[in-house]
This record gives structure tokens, C-alpha cells and sequence, in this order.
């Protein structure tokens, strides 16, 4: 979507809410139809695993870093708990925001019990949240775990905070993980794309999966079936654990221009590191995403001092 585009408003965003949905999707998208999200729900859902210890900058283990990143840096939105804004958004009012409604530990693993994630905070309560604070909350979002026997509670929760948020003007994102006893191979690229197409038929606006892989064929080809099977709602791919930066500049350049997604949800590949280090990869990723630069021209952000 270039920026004279017109944003597609979906039905169930009411005549008064147009203008906020507009300015909202604009406002994460930077106006470019891509979404940047720095990812910091692991605070939550993956403990203190990922902010403390071998290979983790000392910076990531203060919560405040994750504030700090998203306040210095170039990104489309910030995810986290209504918690955390609540205790550090106010000195942060000028980053955007994305509440996620629900999030679960990874103490219990899939094999004990089939993964189930519900709602700790409702949309009515996000945007009564937004109207007393004035914060820039342009979004919510939701994870459902696709094939865990307690899917339909998850859809339906995920399906009730569509249409709730849209009223309100705000976005969703859904995360769409297949996980459960019944699911064999999470990474299957049909099983992918299937949930892309649930995300769709939900109405999300933004659909964060795992990228797909198979054995001998390129990941970004085989993200192909799943940004087809998504429609009008748009695919990101979620970052997964830290990598090396310029692979990882390349792979995202390459879920864009080869696969059809339309932006990235990272967080491990950005948090993990110092504030100046991680504000360049922040930047890089936008680079690519949102401002249509190489990898080259990315990953010469990497070096560059922050702003």
C-alpha cells in the first residue's frame, strides 16, 4: 500500500470508528501497508529465559529496556502486556502500542496438556484504559493455538475481540500457532497457511505465524501458500530466537519479496542485545520493511550510531 492508497476499512468497524481505524492502521503501518512489531510479550509468555543469561546483554534484564528500544528506535508498534504500559507507558507516550489480551507461561509444556491461552484483559477494558491516559494504543492482539483441544475457546475469544476492537477503531493481530496433541509437524507449510486462513475468516487485520519450512525447499516459497490463503488479512512472520543479524535481514527481505508477507514480528533478534545495538537492528528491520531498502542498505544501519 502506497501512501496515497486507500485503507481498506473492514465491515464491522462502525461509521464513527473509520477515521480512528484509519489513523491507526496508518500509524502502525507508517503508511507503507507493512507492519514493523517489536514483540515484548515474552516477558510473559517465556519468563526470564530470554532477558537474562548466556548471550543476553545485561540491558534486557530491566523491563524498562523494552520501553526504552521502542521509544528510540524506527517501529510500526510495540506488543506487550496492559501491565507493563500501565507501569511504563507513561513516560513513553510517544510509541505505539499494541495490548495483548491474553498469554500464557511455557512452564506447562504441550505434552503435559494441550496449550490454552484466554483473555486476561477485555477490549473495553483496553479502551477505557486508552481514553483515560491518552496513549497511543492503536492495536490489541490475540494468540490462539490452532489443533489444542481447547481451540473454540480461543477462537471465540479471539472472534469476540475482532469485533470489539473494531468498533473501537483499533487493529488486531492475531498469533496463530498449531500446537497441541494433534498437531504433528508445527511448522508444516499447509498446516500454515490453514491458519492463516482461519485468521482471515476471523477478520484479524494482521496474522503473526511461524514460518513455514520443509525439508529442500526455500522457507519464503513455501510462505507463498500462506499469504494467499490469508487474503485481505495480512501475514507476518513471527522473529524466532536470536540468530545472526545480517541472516536474519535476509531471510525477512526474503519473506517480503518472495513470500508476499507483509511485515515482521520480532523479538529476541532485537531485545536480547544493548539499547544502541538493539535501536540499529530495530532500525534495519524497518529499513527493509517499511522503507523498501536492501539488505545491503539495512545492514548498514547496523553500524551506524543511534539518532
Amino acid at each position: 500500500m502506497a501512501v496515497s492508497d486507500p485503507v481498506l476499512v473492514p465491515g464491522d468497524v462502525p461509521d464513527k470508528a473509520r477515521e480512528t481505524y484509519i489513523a491507526n492502521y496508518r500509524l502502525v503501518t507508517r503508511d507503507s501497508g507493512r507492519l514493523m512489531l517489536f514483540a515484548g510479550d515474552q516477558k510473559f509468555e517465556h519468563l526470564n529465559d530470554d532477558f537474562y543469561g548466556e548471550g543476553i546483554h545485561d540491558d534486557d534484564a530491566d523491563p524498562e529496556h523494552l520501553f526504552r528500544i521502542a521509544d528510540q528506535a524506527r517501529i510500526g508498534v510495540f506488543a506487550t502486556q496492559l501491565g507493563l504500559i500501565a507501569r511504563y507507558g507513561m513516560d513513553y507516550p510517544n510509541v505505539p502500542y499494541l495490548v495483548k489480551l491474553n498469554s500464557k507461561t511455557h512452564l506447562v509444556k504441550t505434552a503435559q496438556q494441550d496449550p490454552l491461552s484466554g483473555a486476561l484483559w477485555s477490549v473495553k477494558q483496553v479502551v477505557k484504559f486508552r481514553e483515560c491516559t491518552g496513549l497511543r494504543i492503536a492495536a490489541v492482539g490475540y494468540t490462539v493455538y490452532l489443533g489444542s483441544t481447547f481451540e473454540a475457546q480461543m477462537l471465540r475469544e479471539a472472534a469476540q475481540a475482532i469485533v470489539e476492537a473494531h468498533r473501537a477503531g483499533l487493529l488486531v493481530v492475531l498469533w496463530i500457532y498449531p500446537r497441541g496433541a494433534a498437531v504433528k509437524d508445527e511448522k508444516d507449510p499447509h498446516l500454515i497457511a490453514g491458519a492463516a486462513g482461519v485468521a482471515a475468516a476471523l477478520g484479524a487485520d494482521f496474522v503473526k505465524v511461524n514460518a513455514p519450512k520443509r525439508e529442500g525447499t526455500d522457507s519464503a516459497v513455501l510462505l507463498r501458500e500462506t499469504t494467499r490463503a490469508a487474503g485481505r488479512t495480512r501475514v507476518v512472520c513471527a522473529g524466532g530466537s536470536s540468530t545472526d543479524e545480517k541472516k536474519f535481514l535476509a531471510g525477512l527481505y526474503d519473506q517480503i519479496h518472495t513470500g508476499g508477507a507483509a511485515g515482521n514480528a520480532t523479538g529476541r533478534n532485537i531485545h536480547q542485545k544493548s539499547l544502541s545495538a538493539a535501536v540499529a537492528m530495530c532500525n534495519a528491520i524497518y529499513a527493509i520493511t517499511v522503507e523498501e531498502k536492501s539488505v545491503e542498505e539495512a545492514a548498514a544501519l547496523l553500524d551506524a550510531p543511534a539518532a
